[in-house]
């Protein structure tokens, strides 16, 4: 199973993000994911067998034991890939507490063997795939208010023609 490791965002959050999105797909083209896939993802590990997958629970309660909610705070657009093909993105600024979260889940994932991609961690929300994004510049946007997130969820992501959808595996409360 295709799997991932996220911090979930608080319905207001979603719905600032929402608006944002509505906004862009107006001056942007591009595939536009559904505000139930909003999400920071803190690791991604990728095909795993159950037994991985039991040691990822493991290493998650590990790594949020003690953390509190995490600020959000928008910091601006970005994209990844090239301007006529990108993942179109709303970034967060990496508080401490979220980069401490995101390291000590990459960091507890390591301790029990679990595989995932190292890439650095760069928080973001992605809003669309396959972005055609042209050289004007874009309107003023109203970026969602700061917020908290108490969340973070294993999940499982399940590829089709239409996308993905995600399904929760397990999630952890933050104090």
């Amino acid at each position: 199973m295709r799997v991932f490791i996220a911090l979930e965002l608080p319905e207001p959050f979603v719905d600032d993000l929402a608006a944002v999105a509505r906004q862009l797909a107006v001056h942007v083209a591009g595939r536009y994911m559904k505000r139930d896939t909003y999400h920071v993802t803190l690791a991604f590990l990728g095909e795993i067998d159950e037994g991985t997958l039991r040691a990822a629970l493991d290493a998650v309660d590990e790594a949020c034991a003690g953390a509190g909610p995490i600020p959000l705070r928008a910091s601006g657009l970005g994209r990844f890939g090239a301007p006529s093909d990108a993942t179109l993105w709303l970034g967060l600024d990496p508080v401490g507490e979220l980069t401490r979260l995101a390291e000590g889940v990459r960091e507890r994932l390591g301790s029990h063997g679990v595989p995932f991609d190292k890439k650095a961690f760069r928080p973001h929300i992605t809003l669309a795939r396959r972005a055609r994004i042209a050289g004007r510049p874009l309107p003023a946007l109203a970026f969602p208010c700061p917020d908290e997130a108490s969340r973070v969820t294993v999940f499982r992501s399940i590829l089709d023609s239409s996308g993905a959808t995600y399904k929760p595996l397990y999630t952890v409360e933050l104090a």
